[in-house]
């Protein structure tokens, strides 16, 4: 009882705070029958980084997206799934063990709901049994000279960086070299260099009221949601 309650709170909330976003409007369909399919499996619902994000034992499995040119399912821990049906794709260059399952309309979801179901069921045995993949831990080599020149304008900032553990430099690295232009790089680095000096990474949590420390789980979001 109390599971299906969380569960209808949980699309309601999502509902109210996000329906004015134009890219959750222009999917909604979508989304509705995509979170129909994973409230069938033995997941828990809840709102996370924006987004409905499926858990089980407390560790994320699945997350719908929507995004300008399709609407998204991704996995977690989807470098793990056995993908028979070739539907997987990485959602970006970096991306280690993350995987999409993309859509550009109602209709493929419904020729492949079956299919679906099949994936949020290993998705999930993947979580029960603790099953693990060795990441292949290279060392990034991505030179920004923005943030060289901040090395050389703040020496705490340097050493700061430098202690972060390699993963945590590499989130860092990858999110800054993203940026096209100059400016929007200095912007980036400045923004999060408070946050290096505290020795946190990209996604760590900030607030402390994550469950799933260190990383963010986006329950700072809800520190600014006032009833009226």
């Amino acid at each position: 009882m109390h599971l299906e309650y969380y569960k209808k709170v949980s699309t309601i909330i999502y509902v109210l705070l996000y329906k004015m976003n134009e890219e959750i409007n222009k999917w909604f369909k979508e989304i509705e029958l995509l979170r129909n399919l994973a409230v069938k499996v033995e997941l828990l619902e809840e709102i996370k980084w924006g987004k409905l994000c499926y858990t089980y034992n407390n560790k994320n499995v699945v997350i719908i997206q929507p995004f300008r040119d399709y609407c998204s399912l991704g996995f977690f821990n989807g470098a793990m799934l056995s993908d028979k049906q070739h539907l997987l794709v990485k959602a970006g260059k970096h991306t280690q063990l993350g995987r999409q399952m993309r859509f550009k309309n109602y209709n493929e979801i419904i020729k492949l709901t079956a299919i679906i179901h099949l994936y949020l069921k290993e998705a999930i045995e993947i979580e029960k049994f603790g099953r693990k993949i060795n990441i292949k831990n290279e060392k990034t080599e991505i030179h920004i000279e923005e943030l060289e020149e901040m090395f050389k304008l703040d020496s705490i900032f340097k050493k700061s960086f430098e202690a972060l553990t390699a993963g945590r430099q590499r989130g860092y690295l990858i999110y800054f070299s993203a940026a096209k232009q100059s400016e929007t790089r200095k912007k980036r680095i400045n923004k999060y260099s408070s946050q290096i000096k505290c020795g946190k990474g990209l996604n760590d949590c900030t607030c402390g009221l994550s469950k799933r420390m260190p990383n963010c789980d986006g329950s700072h979001k809800f520190i600014k949601i006032k009833v009226s």
